[in-house]
């Protein structure tokens, strides 16, 4: 058997990166995404299938048929002939891309529901890779690239974490697409943080993207059953929805990547068609967490007024934003007097009016929201606007364990960042100053406040941050004395040198 290469992170990352980035012709990188990282994950599933194969041909010598038997029992089925290692024999045929997708077709079918669907993407397309020979030449360098790279030598944690950084890079390359299929992951680790979520939880993500969220969610709980019994367990369960096809796949690969096959995700749009539900009723989390589209508009189906599951009791957001209807959303499929909810939001959502103002004075009079966290502009690729993040907590609800906590916190966090050319970040330190505050919910000044209900009832259920937490610096004062006295010196400076200047002009036959 092959023994691990000891790769580190940083090492598969530039690699697998470098593979990536060599292939790439003309696509735009919010499309060559799709096709970069399904094709690491069939090299992926090829490996694993092709190691398989190895222990087997060891222990059952030329006995075929147990051979074939046994595969049955691998976690993913390679049929004879489809596996990279298979195409990449044929990667100079002139339909390498139609070889490509009948494999991958017949690995979908041989695999039943586990991956149906999964690869919807064609790998013979004009219109997306250009014309046969361009096509080609990418789909050979991905080949030759990927073929240099035996994923099987290579510890699971780290593939998947190298997954995740190059559907960041993907990101910061696909600009304002880059929004429909990730969070920048300082933030994610910050709100997965701040949630706080605990063994035995559910987990549930309705704009889940390409799954990060929920997989920092999970780790979360992870390091807590590492830290008690020594051992890393995965006693929680994830769940989540996306409306955009091929990040819902990307999603489905990202959670195979790592090991989280139980995780159940659903295609297609939360807000109209809920489908994490258990009978006819909307399933129920501990944890609800997101990061959903800022503003979505025209969110709202014709049939959004008379919602089965009444999500929009509070009232219906405007048609042309979608935040409280993601929120409204996220609330109702948070346990009753239990569950929490963690989402980014953008700060129109604190101080809006109209419905979104009687939405906001419910959840408030509800007693609900727990904490509002500012956030510095510029950490998204996909806006420079500054961004919040709102706790709602359902345990703070009459009969829940926090009943009795009434106050909100709020945190104005938008200097706590290290600046960038074209993005500013979230350090350690930064997101560690925010969870601290937040954890110890003591007063900072010109950083966190408690505020009772009493004094935003007053602020007319306005959450503006800056409205609770004074950050006014104020300017030094000014010795206006010291300052006449000192422009007198300067005055009689410049005379002396004045005269100076005329003496040289004199001297060389120029008038001053």
């Amino acid at each position: 058997m092959t023994p691990k290469k000891e790769y580190k992170q940083e090492e598969l990352n530039r690699i697998l990166w470098s593979a990536a980035d060599s292939s790439r012709m003309n696509v735009d990188a919010s499309i060559y995404k799709d096709y970069v990282l399904m094709f690491l994950f069939y090299k992926y599933m090829s490996d694993l299938h092709h190691l398989e194969v190895e222990k087997l041909n060891q222990r059952y010598g030329n006995d075929k048929d147990r051979i074939k038997l046994r595969l049955r029992d691998t976690r993913f089925k390679i049929p004879e002939g489809a596996s990279f290692h298979d195409l990449m024999k044929k990667k100079d045929e002139d339909n390498i891309g139609e070889l490509i997708n009948v494999a991958l077709h017949k690995i979908e079918d041989a695999n039943g529901e586990r991956l149906e669907g999964l690869f919807s993407i064609d790998f013979n397309s004009d219109a997306v890779l250009g014309r046969t020979d361009q096509r080609n030449k990418m789909l050979r360098h991905l080949f030759d690239d990927f073929a240099k790279i035996d994923l099987t030598t290579v510890d699971e944690d780290i593939i998947g974490s190298s997954y995740m950084y190059m559907i960041e890079r993907f990101g910061s390359d696909a600009g304002k697409k880059a929004g429909e299929f990730f969070t920048v992951k300082s933030v994610a680790s910050l709100l997965a943080k701040l949630a706080d979520p605990q063994p035995g939880w559910r987990i549930c993500d309705p704009a889940c993207g390409s799954g990060g969220l929920l997989l920092l969610a999970g780790e979360e709980v992870e390091k807590k059953e590492n830290m008690e019994s020594g051992e890393v367990k995965k006693n929680y369960s994830l769940y989540g929805q996306e409306s955009i096809g091929s990040t819902f796949n990307l999603a489905r690969m990202n959670m195979y990547l790592h090991h989280q096959d139980g995780a159940r995700l659903e295609w297609g749009d939360t807000l109209n068609n809920p489908l994490l539900k258990e009978a006819d009723s909307l399933m129920k989390f501990d944890l609800v967490i997101a990061n959903p589209p800022f503003s979505l508009k025209k969110w709202a189906g014709e049939t959004i007024e008379h919602d089965p599951y009444n999500r929009f009791h509070r009232g219906i957001p405007p048609r042309t934003k979608g935040d409280y209807a993601f929120i409204s959303h996220m609330v109702e499929t948070a346990k009753a007097r239990e569950g929490k909810v963690a989402v980014v939001v953008p700060h129109g959502v604190l101080f809006r009016g109209a419905s979104e103002g009687r939405i906001r004075k419910s959840l408030l009079q509800e007693n609900v929201i727990d904490a509002v966290i500012g956030l510095p502009a510029g950490l998204f690729h996909t806006t420079g606007i500054p961004v919040a993040i709102l706790i709602i907590d359902r345990s703070r609800e009459k009969g829940g364990a926090n009943q009795k906590r009434k106050d909100v916190f709020f945190i104005e966090a938008s200097k706590e960042f290290r600046s960038g050319k074209a993005q500013n970040f979230l350090d350690d330190e930064h997101i560690n100053r925010i969870l601290q505050a937040v954890q110890n919910r003591e007063d900072i000044e010109k950083f966190a406040r408690a505020v009772p209900p009493e004094e935003i009832e007053e602020n007319d259920y306005n959450l503006n941050i800056t409205r609770y937490v004074d950050t006014f610096e104020e300017e030094e004062e000014v010795d206006i004395e010291a300052n006449l006295k000192e422009l007198e010196e300067i005055d009689k400076e410049l005379e002396v040198l004045e005269k100076e200047m005329n003496e040289h002009l004199k001297k060389l036959g120029i008038k001053g």
